[in-house]
């Protein structure tokens, strides 16, 4: 089984467009997220469900180009629609599926047998077709998001405080000050130990209030800090803000390379004065990453 093509895409921002929308898909489409998400899910209405299959069908159909970063969010693998969903999109050859509101390791699993199936009989590389995974929708779900590594197909994990909260019969995920609550703090902590655990890039979750960009970028940036290498996002709005966001500043990089160059010239040594202070491997480590996430190596 291949390795997907499209670990090489960006996956700063990832925008939703509801999938019984032709003019939101293309608005998402032709936006500078790095990736669109065609939702088929909690964006569709039971009653609409066949329609936004046939129009996310035939919106990546009609696009031949750039389509490694049209994405589809399918329905959960618990209910009645996910084998729907994919019959009806991966002719179309979608860039890749998000997995909403799985259990563990085993629902991963099972997608990888579905899509393996689809691919041969669509004529689509087996293997090709890569997954984001929502690993905090349910409860039991937050006892697994270690179990990934190593998962067939999975490029990226995100969380979710919404379902999350609807799962464990709470009536709010915020505290008084509106920031998350323990449990859904721990949900993004998990999901970024996992995302490391398995070797696959951590996504940040929505924001909800799409117009606090001011905040958005507060929280992108903090996120960013923390290890999240991109966000989702439901407003076009927000897609700039991420992007710059999760972008190593110029300065960043510099810093990155001088750090590099330092440790080059002094091979075999463990720790290096620099600026006043002392640096060690730790800090290589992190000057390689953020060059490598800023395409420099």
């Amino acid at each position: 089984m291949s390795t997907p093509a499209n670990l090489s895409i960006k996956m700063r921002s990832w925008l939703f467009a509801p999938g019984d929308s032709d003019k939101k898909m293309a608005k998402a489409a032709d936006s500078a997220a790095d990736i669109a998400l065609f939702d088929l899910e909690d964006a569709v209405a039971t009653e609409n469900k066949v329609l936004a299959r046939k129009l996310v069908h035939d919106f990546l159909a009609s696009r031949t180009e750039g389509r490694e970063r049209l994405w589809v969010r399918i329905n959960p693998l618990d209910g009645p629609y996910t084998l729907l969903d994919l019959a009806a999109i991966m002719p179309a050859r979608p860039g890749g599926i998000m997995l909403p509101k799985v259990y563990g390791r085993q629902d991963v699993d099972r997608l990888d047998h579905y899509l393996s199936a689809l691919e041969v009989a669509n004529g689509i590389e087996q293997g090709s077709t890569p997954l984001i995974v929502l690993v905090t929708e349910t409860a039991e779900a937050m006892f697994h998001t270690g179990s990934y590594k190593g998962a067939p197909r999975v490029v990226a994990l995100t969380w979710g405080a919404e379902d999350l909260a609807d799962s464990i019969g709470a009536s709010s995920n915020r505290n008084e000050d509106g920031s998350y609550g323990f449990t859904y703090e721990l949900a993004r902590s998990m999901c970024l130990l996992g995302a490391a655990t398995a070797g696959v890039t951590a996504i940040e979750t929505i924001q909800g209030d799409f117009r606090d960009l001011d905040g958005l970028k507060a929280r992108a940036e903090k996120v960013r800090r923390d290890g999240y290498r991109g966000m989702l996002a439901i407003h076009p709005a927000q897609v700039d803000v991420i992007n710059a966001a999760f972008t190593p500043t110029a300065e960043e990089i510099a810093q990155a390379r001088e750090i590099v160059d330092i440790f080059a010239k002094n091979p075999g040594v463990g720790a290096i004065g620099y600026k006043g202070g002392m640096l060690d491997r730790p800090y290589l480590s992190r000057a390689e990453q953020l060059l490598k996430q800023a395409g420099l190596t």
